[in-house]
């Protein structure tokens, strides 16, 4: 149901003179999907809430709740097209009032590891695309059916979305930025083999695979207890993403695994200077696919000691520094790391076999990242 509700959505949005790509698509989707998931969560805690006889107060004012302005229902639980908005009306509420009330949780939010932070950098980050309120409409309408109540409705909505990504970086303009094949991830994090309590970050977060299966493992690897799903939810998960397309995907993916307040940055990770890194900003894990061959430009260069404009092995030394001693690491990078003769590869090729316990290199065979091109280890 998942995936044809999804091709029947591109297909609006193909229709639309605001959408003209994959991005697109899944940007405009996103946003929408994401408040849907927002008030499936409030009806869940509501109602546990209800059980142990606990208060519990909203987070979305009444005005804005999806049952008022997405879907207002009729008494036999259909659309109730007398009050439920369409065309420029719908168009208007979207740009002019939802957005802007969603965008204002940033400055309200009492911490940034809380779920009304997360909303509010969500919509400062993106904007309504869709032109045609005529659209909008069928894209909500769409996006109600859907529900997101149970573990396996979650599970199978987060496995679609990263197909929808996996589209959008075959459609980018590199196929690796946006992700990293499920496969190579599930080696790396069960080769590095994260446990419970761990803190485990990515610097180039992109849409957040490594973390989201790093999640998927620790669930598996035992029982666990609540304080463990506590420790799992707030203390082990963190992240930096440049891009803001890229951010918003990463966080709307490990909010559909289960983790309700993502703790990821919007940031330019090799903005900050690796001599200021101490160990309280150190973590146990390490897993990242930094982008590669991307330029960074003089001023960031100053931050590391190894001068060098490729990005990845900018990324490579941030990991190295923000290692904790004793912790573990997985990282792709291009194989001519292993070959070329220039100044920096062969400083960096030292610093791992100097300075870290080298374990493995593992040659990945050609054609792991579609339409890039690029041999990896």
């Amino acid at each position: 149901m998942f995936e044809q509700t999804f091709k029947n959505i591109d297909d609006i949005l193909r229709k639309d003179a605001g959408c003209s790509s994959e991005l697109d698509y899944v940007e405009q989707t996103s946003w929408v999907l994401f408040l849907k998931y927002l008030d499936d969560l409030e009806k869940d805690k509501l109602a546990a809430a209800e059980l142990s006889g606990k208060p519990y107060s909203t987070i979305i004012d009444t005005e804005y709740k999806w049952e008022n302005w997405a879907s207002p229902k009729n008494k036999d639980g259909k659309l109730d097209h007398h009050i439920a908005v369409g065309g420029d009306d719908l168009k208007d509420f979207v740009d002019h009032k939802l957005f802007p009330y969603l965008k204002r949780f940033k400055t309200q939010a009492n911490s940034p590891d809380t779920i009304e932070y997360k909303i509010g950098e969500i919509f400062s980050e993106l904007k309504n695309k869709i032109q045609s309120g005529y659209n909008m409409r069928e894209v909500i309408n769409l996006i109600d059916e859907l529900r997101f109540r149970s573990h396996k409705d979650k599970h199978e909505m987060s496995f679609l979305y990263e197909g929808k990504i996996q589209n959008m970086g075959n459609a980018g303009r590199n196929g690796g930025e946006y992700y990293t094949p499920r496969a190579l991830i599930k080696t790396i994090v069960k080769a590095v083999a994260p446990e419970i309590g761990n803190t485990i970050y990515d610097g180039a977060v992109g849409s957040a695979g490594f973390l989201c299966e790093a999640f998927e493992y620790l669930m598996k690897s035992k029982n666990l207890s609540t304080s463990d799903m506590a420790v799992l939810q707030k203390k082990t998960f963190y992240g930096k993403e440049k891009k803001s397309l890229a951010y918003v995907i990463g966080i709307m993916n490990m909010i559909l695994h289960g983790i309700e307040a993502p703790n990821i940055i919007h940031t330019n990770t090799l903005s900050e200077n690796i001599s200021d890194i101490e160990e309280k900003d150190r973590y146990d894990v390490i897993l990242a696919n930094p982008p590669f061959g991307g330029k960074e430009r003089k001023e960031a260069q100053q931050n590391f000691p190894i001068k060098t404009g490729e990005t990845a092995f900018l990324f490579l030394q941030h990991f190295i520094k923000s290692l904790k001693a004793g912790g573990k690491a997985g990282i792709v990078i291009k194989n001519t790391f292993l070959s070329n003769t220039d100044n920096a590869s062969s400083s960096l090729r030292k610093t791992l076999l100097e300075s870290c316990n080298l374990h493995t290199v593992l040659d990945l065979p050609g054609g792991v990242f579609q339409g890039a091109g690029v041999k990896t280890v």
